[in-house]
């Protein structure tokens, strides 16, 4: 029987509102032990922010972390998955766009999760070395 993405799915993803600068966005990562945050204005998803979005299309381009908004940089509009879809298909998905993370969302547009590489491969092969790391990194132990 194939699972479903709200099986998987890492739930209560960290959003912060597009006005939120670089700086914060960044101590918001930092304290919940994360690599990326959810973009919202008002409650809708709009963007995923990434730390490699922080140093590639912020730091490298000179801007300042504090004056910056997330929506200047993040990713816009990202793909998304619905929490029933079944994982093949944010597999399918994630390879076709070179994706390595996926928010959740229901139809009625509702951010429930994120589903990411190391969420798939726990599923795949929990044995699997990949596994193991995003395991440890659940139990906050990334540094």
């Amino acid at each position: 029987m194939t699972r479903r993405v709200h099986e998987v799915m890492t739930r209560n993803p960290v959003t912060v509102e597009g006005r939120t600068s670089l700086a914060e966005a960044a101590r918001v990562m930092r304290d919940a032990g994360i690599g990326d945050v959810l973009v919202v204005d008002g409650g809708r998803l709009c963007g995923i922010l990434t730390d490699r979005d922080l140093v590639v299309r912020a730091l490298a381009e000179d801007r300042d972390p504090a004056g910056t908004t997330v929506l200047a940089v993040c990713s816009a509009e990202p793909l998304t998955v619905g929490p029933d879809d079944h994982v093949d298909e944010a597999v399918d998905l994630m390879r076709r766009h070179a994706l390595r993370r996926l928010p959740v969302r229901t139809g009625s547009g509702e951010i429930v999760g994120i589903v990411t590489l190391g969420d798939l491969e726990v599923e795949r092969d929990p044995g699997s070395p990949l596994a193991s790391i995003a395991a440890a990194v659940e139990e906050g132990h990334e540094r």
